[in-house]
């Protein structure tokens, strides 16, 4: 299988830039999987990477579900992509088509990332509650989405307009402790995060997804900023 890798070097305001387009659909050998298989397919009229759990295990019995990019080390600069969820067939009543991509990931047991994930079952309900928990930031294992709901109400989540199934491009800024989440070409973030919790640290970039969700990638690029 050909591997796709592209380097572009850039000086912008005197800052040395690197960009990496990432081929997701010619690299599947390249890209470690977690709990998932992954398989190209077209879904809604475009080419992408469907990401899904493996047959023979139940939701119940999974773990993390991620698709690690082992060539890459990213600290700060902007990630970006196209990515679609939707719940899974035979999953649980609770279940939102939970995707997104996680950044800065640790190769510890569990593994420690930060991680921003859409709910796309959640941006059109009819429930004003529901829509305001569309996007989400969490860091992985110490910060999940009840801990900080709870002891941080509305402070790492918003809404944002998404449906399930549907395209949505993501673009992810990261600059020490912060990261901001722009959804579909917004000129605003719709989400944005001053306090990091793993800190200024750098890691590994992997694509992310809950068990219950059948997930879609592709357009992945990646700007590394010193």
């Amino acid at each position: 299988m050909i591997k796709k890798l592209i380097i572009f070097a850039l000086i912008f305001t005197g800052t040395a830039l690197s960009q990496i387009r990432i081929d997701l659909i010619n690299d599947i050998i390249n890209l470690r999987l977690i709990n998932v298989k992954a398989e190209v397919a077209n879904h809604q009229g475009k080419e992408g990477l469907r990401i899904a759990k493996v047959d023979d295990k139940d939701f119940s019995e999974i773990g993390e579900s991620l698709v690690i990019l082992d060539n890459i080390e990213f600290k700060n600069g902007v990630i970006e992509l196209e990515i679609s969820g939707e719940p899974a067939p035979g999953s649980v009543e609770g279940s939102r088509g939970f995707v997104g991509i996680a950044f800065r990931l640790q190769e510890t047991q569990p593994y420690k990332y930060e991680c921003f994930y859409i709910r796309p079952t959640n941006g059109r309900a009819d429930d004003q509650i529901r829509r305001n928990h569309s996007t989400q930031y969490v860091s992985h294992p110490d910060y999940p989405w009840y801990k900080l709901r709870g002891e941080f109400p509305k402070k790492y989540e918003s809404y944002a307009d998404m449906g399930p199934g549907e395209w949505i491009k993501v673009k992810v800024e990261v600059s020490g402790e912060k990261a901001k989440l722009y959804l579909n070409g917004a000129e605003q973030p719709c989400l944005i995060v001053n306090d990091l919790k793993l800190g200024d640290v750098s890691g590994k970039i992997a694509l992310w997804l809950h068990s219950t969700t059948t997930a879609y990638y592709r357009n992945l690029s990646v700007i590394q900023s010193d």
